[in-house]
């Protein structure tokens, strides 16, 4: 069995393509000539990467008449939600022009894989009190261009599914960490700033808004439910991915600063701070749970411990 993933060099991207190998699957990858390959070296020997780009439709259509995946987990995208405000016309383009791109060259390809498209829980957005636990029937509400780009993907992949029969699966994962997030995302940030400190960089450590809530799991057991899904779900649905406990930015760091000896002090970043923001984002997973029988099996300071010494690796 083949299975192709588009954001390989990436941050889950990678996990993903590890724990394919170990379920004996031939692992294809698209990357673009000047990708970085640091998340994949290790086993790099055991890939088959091909040069494509998902804003290139042309290059992904040579792509699925050669490998002829059984499953694609389309996981590439513009993901960093702060950054969407800087550059929503990239977001924009990157995330909704690649999606369609992709499932076009699996149209006119011919071939018939199981797709997993990776949603958003931002695609949820503004959440009301009342709302939570979050259920996939919830309102799309989103704050921010990358929001809005996950709502057209989802949407736009349903469409395929409806319109071509297409095996078109989406998932609105929530925030997930660990090894090999990239350092912008706020955990990354924060656990690299401890390890900066602990080799003796000045113990200050700068954030921006540390209210907010979020529902975290590790990366390690989110791409193995991406697996299940495209094993025993149901083509033309959605499903949360997600732990379903939530903790403030400000818990999140205080675990973390639980695992070092380092005196640190917290010091605000304007920066750092987003137009908008969403309170909380706190998922209800049993739709996901009652299909798959897959439960989170990482602890939060676990993933906290693991990022952290991931970091002290690379300072």
């Amino acid at each position: 069995m083949k299975a192709l993933i588009t954001g390989i060099t990436g941050f889950a991207g990678s996990h993903l393509a590890e724990l394919l190998l170990k379920e004996n699957l031939e692992v294809y990858g698209i990357a673009r000539w000047r990708s970085k390959t640091d998340n994949i070296d290790h086993i790099r020997e055991h890939l088959r990467i091909e040069n494509a780009d998902i804003r290139d439709g042309y290059s992904l259509q040579k792509v699925m008449r050669k490998v002829k995946p059984d499953y694609i987990f389309h996981l590439a995208a513009q993901s960093f939600v702060l950054e969407s405000w800087n550059s929503p016309l990239e977001t924009l383009g990157t995330n909704i022009l690649g999606c369609a791109n992709l499932l076009e060259a699996v149209r006119l390809a011919g071939v018939d894989p199981t797709i997993l498209v990776t949603g958003s829980s931002e695609e949820y957005g503004l959440v009301h009190p009342n709302e939570t636990p979050i259920k996939e029937t919830n309102p799309l509400r989103p704050q921010s261009p990358y929001g809005v780009s996950k709502v057209a993907e989802d949407l736009l992949s349903r469409q395929y599914h409806r319109s071509y029969e297409m095996k078109t699966i989406v998932t609105r994962a929530f925030n997930h960490t660990g090894p090999r997030r990239g350092e912008v995302f706020v955990t990354s940030s924060f656990a690299k700033q401890i390890a900066e400190i602990e080799k003796g960089k000045e113990p200050k450590i700068y954030a921006g808004d540390l209210s907010p809530k979020r529902d975290w799991t590790d990366v390690r057991d989110v791409v193995k439910a991406y697996w299940l899904v495209v094993k025993l779900c149901t083509p033309g649905e959605v499903y949360n991915i997600c732990s379903g406990q939530a903790w403030s930015i400000r818990e999140m760091l205080f675990t973390l600063c639980t695992l070092t000896d380092a005196d640190v002090e917290t010091v605000e970043d304007p920066d750092r701070m987003r137009p908008s923001d969403i309170p909380i984002l706190l998922g209800d997973c049993s739709k996901f749970m009652e299909q798959t029988g897959w439960v989170p099996e990482i602890s939060f300071e676990d993933t906290m411990r693991d990022l952290l010494n991931y970091w002290r690796e690379r300072v």
